[in-house]
C-alpha cells in the first residue's frame, strides 16, 4: 500500500506539520514482505513565499496561496502510484477564502482519500461550511479526535455518521524521568506550571498571570513557563503585541521572577522533557470552541497534572478524573485550583496516573494503525461517486501572479500611467484613474492570493487618491512627475472609479488603518454622488457603493442614493431601447460592460426585479454583439458601434475585456448559471491571444499588458491601464473558479417565481 500525505511538514513550524510528521512515521512500515509494506510520500504545504529544506519523503510541494500549484500536486498524485491519500485539513494552512483552494485538487484526485479535520466550527460562515461540506462530500472517510466533533459534522454539515471515523490524537512514545528533566532545565526545587504551544491571544494565558499573585505568595518557588512562539499570523497582522501585553502585565504585577517567555519552536523530545519537569500543566483558552487540542493530548500522554478551562476537546481528554476544570477568564478560581492540588500532592499523583494510563493507549504506534487499517478500509471499494466539476477554466494555461510590471510602474507617489514598451514614461506623470484601479487590484490581489507586496503598496494608491481628492469631495484627476496638480477637477469617470476602489476597500478591508483612511474619503465624496451625469461614472459608483453595503447593510441612506442611482441607469435603459437594441445609449462606445456590471450589483443588493432584468437584457445584448464567434472581440475604440451603423472592430482595448470579465463574474454570482463562467474564461482569455488578431497582448518577458490591438497590430507600450486591467481580469478568474468549486447548486439564487418574472419582463419589456 502506499499513502500520499497532504499537510504541511517540517521544517515549517506548525502544529498540523508535527501532527503530520508524526502521522507519516507511524504509518510507514518498511517490510521484507510486500502484502504488509506501506510506503509513502508527503505533498507539504508552503506558507506564502516561504522556502524549506524538507526530507527526502517530501516529493512536491505547494505555495499555499498558488492554485495551479493544487492542479499540479493532485497531477503528480494520480502519477505517483499512491492507492489512497491521507489529507490534515485545517482552514488557515490552504490558500483562498476559507481554504478553498484545496478543492480543485480534490476534485481531480483519482485515488480515495481520507480527511483529518483539525477544525470544526459550531457556527461556520457561509463560506466555512460550504467549503468544508465540499471537502466531506468527496472524501471517503473522515478523521476526527472527539465525540463533539461527530455531533457538529451530522448535526451542522449534514455528514453521514457512517462516513466519520473517531481516532484520537496520537501522542509521541516518550517518558523522562521527572527530576533529572528538573535538574536539566534548572528547576529543581521549583513548582512548575507549563503552558506551550503557539502563542495568540485566544490562548488566556494572561489568565494564568493574573492567578499567580495568590499562589505565589503561599508557594513562592512557583515558576510559570510559557513555551512557544507566537502564531505566524499573529505576527503577520500584530506583530509581538499579546506577547508584549503579557510581560507588562508580568512586570505591573511584579511577577517577572516568577513568569518565565521561551520564544521557541522546540523539538517533541525537548518539550516532552519540559512536560516532565512541570508540576501542572495549564490550558488556559477564552471559550470552549477548541475541537482538537494537541497540546493537551501531549499533556495527558505523557501523563502530566493537567489543568483547564472546559472548552470541548478539554471536556473529552480530561474526564474520568484525568485532570481538573477551571470556569473562562476566572483567575480567582484558578488561583484556588492551583493551590488546592499544590496543597494535596496525592490528588495530583492519582491524576498523573489516570492521565498516562490513558496515554498509553494513544501513542502514535498504535494510532498510525489505526490509520493504516482504515486506508487500506476504502482501497478498491465502491464509495457514490461524487460528480467533478466540469473543466471550465484551465488555470494551468495562466501564467502566475505577478506584481513585476506594477512594481516597475510605481513610486512613492503613486503609479506611473503610461509606459513605453514595458519602462515607465515619467513625462506623463500620474492619474487618479490609475492609482483607483491600482487600489483596487492590491486589494483583490491580498484577498484572492495574500500577496504581501500588494499590502505594501495599498497606502501608496490610497495615499495618492486622498492627496487629490478637493474640500468639496471631489477630486483632481492628473499629476506631473514633480507633483505639480495639472486639473482641479478631474473627469467623472475618475470619480467613479476612485469611488469603485473605496467601495472595495470599506468592503473587503484589509486592516483597521485602511479602512478608517478610506472611510474619510469615501464619506467625504458621498454627497457628490447624485450630481454624476455621466452614465459610466454613475455605473462606477454604484459598483463601489454595492461594494461599501455588503460590509454595512444597514446603511439605509446608501441603499437610497443606490436606488436612485440604478433608476438613472434604468431611464437612460428606457429612452435608448427598440426591439433590437437593448442598450442605455445609442452606441456601444468604451469600457461597455461596467453598465450592466452596475446593474447587476444592484440587482444583488436591491432585489429588484426591473433592475434585474435590464442587467440581464443588457449583458445578452452585448454578448450577442461581442461573441459571434465563441470569442471575445470587444467594441473598437476606432469607430464604436453606433445603432443602425456597423461596429467597429479596431482599436479594442484591456478595460473592455476587464469589464466583460467583472460582467459575467456578477452574472455568475448573481445567476449561479455555468454559461457565465463560460464566457468569463473566454473573455479574460482574450488578453492571452484568443482575440480578432490570435495575438497575447500578456508580455512574458515583462510580465505587464500590452496597451491594445488594431489592424496593424499589438501596441506594445504597456501602461498602468492595461496592465490593471489585465490583473484585475486574472484576480476575478481566481474569485469565480473559488466560488464555482465549492458550490453545489447551479440554479438562480432567487426563488422560480421571480426567475419567472425576470424572464418576463426580459422577453416582453427589455
Amino acid at each position: 500500500m502506499k499513502i500520499a500525505f497532504i499537510g504541511t511538514y517540517p521544517p515549517r513550524e506548525c502544529g498540523i506539520g508535527t501532527f503530520t510528521n508524526n502521522l507519516f512515521d507511524s504509518v510507514i512500515v518498511k517490510s521484507k514482505t510486500p502484502e504488509s509494506r506501506v510506503e509513502g510520500f508527503v505533498v507539504a504545504l508552503n506558507d506564502f513565499d516561504a522556502q524549506y529544506k524538507y526530507p527526502v519523503e517530501v516529493k512536491t510541494t505547494i505555495n499555499q496561496e498558488k492554485l495551479e500549484d493544487y492542479i499540479k500536486a493532485s497531477r503528480f498524485i494520480n502519477l505517483s502510484g499512491a492507492d489512497v491519500c491521507i489529507l490534515e485539513h485545517e482552514f488557515g494552512i490552504f490558500g483562498g477564502q476559507d481554504g478553498v483552494n484545496i478543492l480543485p485538487l480534490l476534485h481531480r484526485l483519482d485515488i480515495p482519500f481520507i480527511v483529518t479535520l483539525h477544525t470544526i466550527l459550531n457556527k461556520p460562515s457561509y463560506n466555512q461550511k460550504a467549503v468544508l461540506q465540499q471537502i466531506c462530500k468527496m472524501a471517503q472517510k473522515i478523521v476526527v479526535m472527539s465525540q463533539k466533533a461527530i455531533e457538529f459534522l451530522t448535526t451542522i454539515y449534514d455528514v453521514p455518521s457512517s462516513k466519520i471515523a473517531f481516532i484520537e490524537h496520537g501522542v509521541p512514545d516518550l517518558q523522562f524521568n521527572a527530576e533529572e528533566s528538573k535538574k536539566e532545565f534548572k528547576l529543581v526545587q521549583k513548582k512548575v506550571l507549563l503552558t506551550f504551544g503557539f502563542i495568540g491571544r485566544n490562548k488566556g494565558i494572561e489568565t494564568v498571570i493574573k492567578a499567580l499573585p495568590k499562589v505565589v505568595k503561599k508557594y513562592p518557588e512557583t515558576i510559570y513557563v510559557v513555551l512557544g512562539k507566537t502564531h505566524p499570523n499573529v505576527l503577520r497582522h500584530s506583530g509581538e503585541e499579546y506577547r508584549i501585553y503579557l510581560m507588562r502585565m508580568v512586570k505591573k504585577l511584579k511577577m517577572d521572577k516568577h513568569v518565565m517567555f521561551l520564544n521557541e519552536f522546540i523539538g517533541v523530545e525537548d518539550l516532552f522533557k519540559y512536560l516532565s519537569a512541570s508540576d501542572i500543566y495549564i490550558t488556559p483558552y477564552l471559550n470552549e470552541a477548541q475541537i482538537t487540542s494537541g497540546t493537551l493530548s501531549y499533556a495527558v500522554g505523557v501523563g502530566a497534572a493537567a489543568i483547564s478551562t472546559p472548552y470541548w476537546h478539554a471536556e473529552e481528554l480530561l474526564a474520568n478524573g484525568r485532570g481538573r476544570f477551571f470556569d473562562f477568564k476566572d483567575d480567582t478560581g484558578l488561583s484556588e485550583l492551583l493551590i488546592t492540588m499544590l496543597d494535596n500532592p496525592e490528588m495530583m499523583a492519582k491524576i498523573k496516573k489516570k492521565a498516562l494510563n490513558y496515554g498509553r493507549k494513544i501513542t502514535w504506534p498504535k494510532i498510525g494503525d489505526k490509520y493504516a487499517l482504515l486506508a487500506k478500509s476504502v482501497i478498491g471499494k465502491e464509495f457514490p461517486s461524487v460528480p467533478k466539476k466540469d473543466a471550465i477554466f484551465d488555470l494551468l494555461i495562466m501564467p502566475p501572479f505577478s506584481l513585476t510590471h506594477i512594481n516597475r510602474l510605481t513610486d512613492d507617489t503613486g503609479i506611473i500611467q503610461h509606459a513605453k514598451f514595458g519602462i515607465p514614461d515619467l513625462k506623463q506623470g500620474y492619474c487618479l484613474d490609475d492609482n483607483a484601479r491600482a487600489l483596487l487590484m492590491v486589494l483583490m490581489a491580498y484577498n484572492q492570493v495574500k500577496e504581501s507586496r500588494a499590502l505594501e503598496l495599498s497606502p501608496i494608491y490610497l495615499s495618492y487618491i486622498h492627496y487629490m481628492q478637493n474640500s468639496d469631495g471631489t477630486f483632481k484627476n492628473f499629476l506631473s512627475f514633480s507633483r505639480h496638480f495639472l486639473d482641479e477637477s478631474g473627469s467623472e469617470d475618475s470619480f467613479g472609479r476612485t469611488i469603485w476602489a473605496l467601495g472595495y476597500l470599506l468592503g473587503n478591508p484589509p486592516n483597521d488603518a485602511y479602512y478608517q483612511a478610506g472611510k474619510e474619503i469615501f464619506y467625504k465624496a458621498a454627497p457628490n454622488f447624485e450630481k454624476l451625469q455621466s452614465i459610466r461614472s454613475i455605473a462606477a459608483t454604484m459598483i463601489g457603493v454595492c461594494h461599501y453595503l455588503k460590509g454595512h447593510p444597514d446603511d439605509e441612506s446608501m441603499v437610497e442614493r443606490l436606488r436612485n442611482m440604478a433608476k438613472r441607469l434604468s431611464d437612460n435603459y428606457k429612452d435608448n431601447k427598440t426591439p433590437d437594441w437593448k442598450w442605455f445609449e445609442p452606441l456601444l462606445a468604451y469600457d461597455n460592460g461596467i453598465l450592466p456590471l452596475a446593474m447587476l450589483h444592484a440587482a444583488e443588493i436591491l432585489n429588484d426585479n426591473e433592475v434585474n432584468g435590464i442587467a440581464i437584457a443588457t449583458m445578452n445584448f452585448m454578448t450577442h454583439h461581442t461573441f459571434k464567434n465563441k470569442y471575445l472581440s470587444v467594441i473598437g475604440n476606432e469607430k464604436w458601434f453606433k445603432r443602425g451603423s456597423e461596429r467597429s472592430h479596431f482599436s479594442q482595448q484591456p478595460i473592455d475585456a476587464m469589464a466583460s470579465v467583472l460582467m459575467y463574474k456578477q452574472a455568475f454570482q448573481l445567476t449561479k448559471n455555468k454559461v457565465y463562467l463560460k464566457h468569463l474564461y473566454a473573455s479574460f482569455l482574450w488578453f492571452l491571444g484568443d482575440n480578432d488578431l490570435r495575438l497575447s497582448l500578456y508580455d512574458f518577458e515583462t510580465q505587464g499588458c500590452c496597451d491594445g490591438f488594431d489592424q496593424n497590430g499589438v501596441n506594445r507600450n504597456q501602461g498602468a491601464e492595461s496592465s490593471l486591467a489585465y490583473l484585475i481580469s486574472y484576480l476575478t478568474i481566481l474569485e469565480a473558479y473559488s466560488t464555482y468549486i465549492k458550490s453545489d447548486k447551479f440554479i438562480p439564487i432567487k426563488s422560480e417565481k421571480h426567475t419567472a418574472v425576470v424572464n418576463f419582463l426580459i422577453n416582453n419589456l427589455f
